[in-house]
């Protein structure tokens, strides 16, 4: 596997460096076609047996180097060769990104029909692997590094991250343990600590001394952050409540949990609470998408009167939505009154508090228990041993002397495997620096900003939410369905990638800058394609408004005879029935499903492809519901409809 991965080390790193920045260097494409040309002179002599012995292997190296790939595993000669090629593919392929569609242009399965249903029962040729990652895999690419990607968040891919993944699958360790590989251990554990003095966290989160109970750890994602620390907060309030009641069955006392999270919180929130079999509840926010403190405090009092009991709040700092921030010294106050462990969720906006401008935003920070964010996907708590205690499994051959002197991550997270991650935040924070660092998120932030600009200078739009770092939630003034259309033209045409969000019940574009070298001229850019697909669709709803408002005589007629037709059925109908709550909601019925309606409504359908999404129709429908259920009296007849 750290052979598929490439997992060579950046030994040679200079020179590869110098290769790729000399603009007169062979591009991989033609050597790639030279070696091709070598190949099929060679395919007669090529013996299909794997070399055995060293004499073999070597007469074999200075043969052809082409034929130890063909059939056998890769060798270390060879993997030097194509070392240097797929680095020179990487940074061929991230300076010439933007000549690529953002967004592939295939249908679900199409994959399927392009690779072989078995696989081979002999070794391929490297230079055929690498034809079929450009021929199938690269067309049903999205590029998150594109400079026409704002969808989501960024996807930060350094240099220097990409060398360091390269060295940790080439060391190929699984640091679950301190004795399983100790400088895996310990480096996480300093970069840990880094983070946090960057970002300004209180010292309690930290690891600075064999007495510290704080520390961090690196997880999969932020999601695992999330339900780690979850669960963590499960097992205390249990612990506690089975000191107030012994006799009481855990089963029981779990029902009675109760966590809490905003309305604009991560989904991974509800997933967690769904793992940990815990009820969870989502509060409303205010104007400006924030959880109160106000609010929290109301809830807690409610739930506690029923015999509940909070264990549990996620706060957010920066949501996914609109990057909105969630008030920390409101919530954490009552969080202290009630002893609910309070963990704070700043996947996105944590990496930008290293800007000392920012750190405003951990007001309050002190009341949390825990702190997660993403780069990449790393997490700070204060209390260590609470953390682990939910997790802990010991068997013993993970056993070692050295457990009570040391961390051994396996405690911190689901999985016992451990990868090298560490590596990377070495590489990045020691080649840029703090201050290199701090300057790409305030170029981000810029950017945004100027997008924002933009934007108010327009009146056909609205900026949705206020724009902190590099997220602009904004809409055309209109309809949801108007703001829909336009998002799935501007993303249907491959020259930008966004992603909506609901505010309010406002359907919202989210625009992020993402890519690392983002520039002016990408803002613009992009402004020039939102305003042009603006135009085209303004001007079609002109079209479609004209045609409504001129349909043909023959229609007209039509409509009226269906009119006269249908005051004759219910005229008759009321002659010879009693008038009752039944029968009038039949005519009801049947004047709805006339010819009129079923025509505006196919037009609906044609017109509007969020009926096409199965979620979104069931969404419609359950309002639809919900609003004839809940107003029993038809606004247009008067008539009392029976539900």
């Amino acid at each position: 596997m750290m052979n598929s991965r490439f997992g060579g080390s950046p030994l040679g790193g200079r020179k590869r460096e110098v290769a790729v920045a000399d603009s007169g260097a062979a591009r991989p494409e033609i050597q790639q076609k030279t070696m091709c040309g070598q190949v099929r002179k060679l395919l007669d002599f090529i013996s299909p047996a794997c070399p055995r012995t060293e004499a073999e292997k070597s007469e074999r190296r200075q043969d052809s180097p082409k034929k130890q790939s063909r059939g056998c595993a890769m060798d270390t000669a060879e993997f030097r060769k194509r070392g240097r090629e797929m680095v020179d593919y990487i940074a061929d392929y991230l300076e010439s990104i933007s000549q690529r569609r953002v967004t592939p242009n295939v249908e679900p399965g199409y994959l399927r029909k392009l690779i072989p249903s078995a696989a081979p029962k002999k070794g391929e040729d490297w230079d055929d692997i690498m034809k079929d990652v450009e021929k199938h895999i690269m067309p049903g690419v999205t590029h998150w590094q594109h400079p026409r990607f704002h969808a989501y968040f960024p996807a930060g891919n350094a240099y220097p991250s990409i060398l360091a993944d390269m060295l940790s699958d080439a060391i190929g360790c699984v640091g679950f343990s301190w004795a399983a590989s100790p400088a895996c251990t310990e480096l996480e554990t300093i970069m840990l600590d880094w983070l946090g003095k960057m970002i300004g966290l209180p010292e309690d989160f930290l690891c600075l001394s064999d007495k510290s109970k704080g520390g961090g750890v690196i997880q999969g994602s932020a999601s695992d952050c999330i339900l780690v620390n979850l669960l963590a907060a499960r097992h205390s309030a249990i612990k506690a409540l089975k000191q107030e009641k012994p006799f009481v069955e855990e089963g029981t006392l779990l029902s009675s949990l109760m966590a809490y999270c905003s309305k604009e919180a991560h989904s991974s929130v509800e997933k967690a609470a769904m793992i940990g079999f815990v009820k969870l509840r989502i509060l409303d926010t205010d104007e400006k998408f924030q959880l109160r403190g106000e609010t929290l405090a109301k809830a807690m009092e409610e739930d506690r009167n029923m015999g509940l009991k909070p264990f549990f709040v996620a706060a957010t700092l920066g949501t996914t939505s609109c990057c909105s921030f969630d008030p920390i010294s409101e919530i954490g106050p009552v969080c202290e009154k009630f002893g609910v462990w309070l963990h704070v969720d700043a996947a996105y906006a944590g990496s930008a508090l290293i800007c000392p401008e920012f750190q405003h935003l951990l007001r309050g920070i002190e009341y949390a228990m825990s702190f997660n964010m993403n780069p990449n996907k790393w997490m700070l708590g204060k209390d260590r041993f609470k953390l682990t205690q939910a997790l802990v499994v010991d068997p013993l051959y993970l056993q070692h002397s050295f457990s009570d002197k040391s961390i051994d991550y396996r405690h911190w997270g689901i999985p016992l495997s451990r990868r090298f991650r560490s590596l990377k935040l070495w590489f990045v924070i020691r080649k840029y620096g703090v201050e290199g660092l701090q300057k790409y998120i305030r170029e981000h932030v810029r950017l945004a900003k100027k997008f924002e600009s933009l934007i108010r200078k327009d009146d056909r739009f609205i900026v949705a939410n206020q724009v902190h770092f590099g997220l602009v939630c904004f809409r055309l003034k209109g309809s949801n369905s108007l703001n829909q259309k336009l998002l799935s033209s501007i993303n249907a045409s491959g020259k930008l990638h966004m992603v909506p969000a609901s505010l309010s019940g406002n359907y919202v574009i989210r625009f992020c800058v993402c890519a690392q070298h983002a520039t002016d001229a990408d803002i613009i850019h992009a402004w020039d394609v939102i305003t042009m697909f603006t135009e085209e669709i303004l001007e079609l709803m002109k079209v479609d408004m004209t045609k409504e408002e001129t349909v043909p005589e023959e229609e007209e007629e039509e409509e009226e005879e269906e009119e006269i037709e249908e005051e004759e059925e219910e005229k008759e109908i009321k002659e010879n029935v009693e008038e009752s709550v039944d029968e009038v909601f039949l005519l009801e019925r049947k004047r709805k499903h006339s010819l009129k309606y079923k025509r505006s409504f196919f037009v609906r359908m044609v017109s509007d492809p969020k009926l096409y999404n199965p979620k979104i129709v069931r969404a419609l429908s359950s309002t639809d519901s919900r609003r004839h259920t809940s107003d029993p009296v038809d606004s247009e007849t008067g008539v009392i409809t029976p539900v």
